[in-house]
């Protein structure tokens, strides 16, 4: 039993101590004790990836399809395909990107998901950035032979502008998703410019029921970002990164996801005046509305991951059933 103000020598051992993340961008926090760092396994590789993003890309390319069917009638597989690719490959990237920036930053020092291979100090950063620049290569490699195919030139300017705006969420000095402005970046790129631009170099056209559908993969995108940065909420809060959630608190957070999700089920709904198989889309609600209730009474952050992966997958429903719907 100690005595209060007696000295202790076990109270004195030294041990490590937890420093606060400063968010440093100019250099990468050091280990504290290398020789209890595993490296990196191909597990935790694909887990850097995070596969539950991956329908995301998916969505708005099943969508501009569909849609630019609508005006040709004819299904340009290969450009599709090559637009799947710049999408995932960009997706991916992003993904790898974050890992790096967030990483150098400290901001993912602690961390609840996916393994974060630059925090984690299993790989070094230099290795993340290497694969994250040769996803974005990969997808200015097919959206070059896009444009070759297409002869639609001035697709280049909106490629880099696409790479870019990847690059920025989280790496820069000024870093677009640590000002509140992430959703509204995937809203439009993963909304608007992947579904309107798998349209029109398949179409070369830009049809209603294509706007419509944009919308609705654009808005199911900032679904999942915003059960991403509500699970992270603390975390960003302490490392100084103020993502849209962080800056309106959790209660406005759950409403605005409430909301947005219920638009893009009632976008499908207009849609099914016109193309009856689009009511086929209300099935994703089964996915949805349990992402719903999850964020709406979790307990533990972890919790928050099972509605990430819930509305992935109501997306990429929605966005299957809306092609299938234009093309029937």
């Amino acid at each position: 039993m100690l005595v209060a103000g007696t000295p202790s020598k076990k109270r004195k051992r030294p041990g490590p101590s937890k420093q606060p993340s400063r968010g440093n961008p100019q250099k990468v926090h050091e280990a504290r004790d290398p020789r209890h760092v595993e490296p990196a396994t191909t597990r935790d590789w694909i887990s850097a990836a995070r596969l539950r993003t991956l329908p995301l890309a998916v969505t708005p390319i099943l969508i501009g399809t569909g849609a630019a069917m609508l005006v040709t009638d004819v299904f340009h597989w290969v450009i599709a395909l090559f637009c799947l690719i710049v999408s995932v490959s960009l997706q991916i990237g992003v993904n790898y990107a974050n890992d790096y920036s967030d990483g150098i930053r400290g901001t993912d020092d602690v961390r609840v998901g996916p393994t974060r291979l630059t925090a984690s100090r299993k790989v070094k950063p230099r290795a993340v950035l290497t694969v994250a620049l040769v996803f974005f290569l990969i997808a200015a490699i097919a959206g070059l032979a896009i444009v070759v195919r297409t002869q639609q030139w001035w697709l280049i300017a909106v490629g880099a502008v696409c790479i870019l705006a990847a690059w920025l969420y989280t790496g820069g000095k000024r870093p677009y998703g640590y000002y509140g402005l992430g959703e509204l970046f995937v809203f439009v790129f993963f909304g608007l410019v992947a579904t309107l631009g798998t349209t029109w170099v398949q179409a070369f056209a830009l049809p209603q029921e294509a706007w419509f559908g944009a919308v609705g993969a654009g808005l199911l995108a900032c679904a999942v970002l915003l059960a991403n940065n509500l699970r992270d909420i603390d975390q960003d809060r302490k490392a100084g990164k103020r993502t849209l959630t962080v800056l309106i608190g959790r209660t406005a957070t759950r409403w605005l996801f409430t909301v947005i999700v219920l638009v893009a089920f009632v976008i499908a709904c207009f849609l099914g005046l016109f193309y009856p198989i689009a009511w086929l889309t209300l099935l994703a609600l089964l996915s949805a509305l349990p992402a719903i209730l999850i964020v709406w009474s979790y307990r533990a952050p972890r919790e928050l991951v099972v509605a990430l992966g819930l509305m992935s997958l109501t997306s990429v429903a929605y966005g299957a059933f809306l092609c299938w719907a234009f093309v029937a």
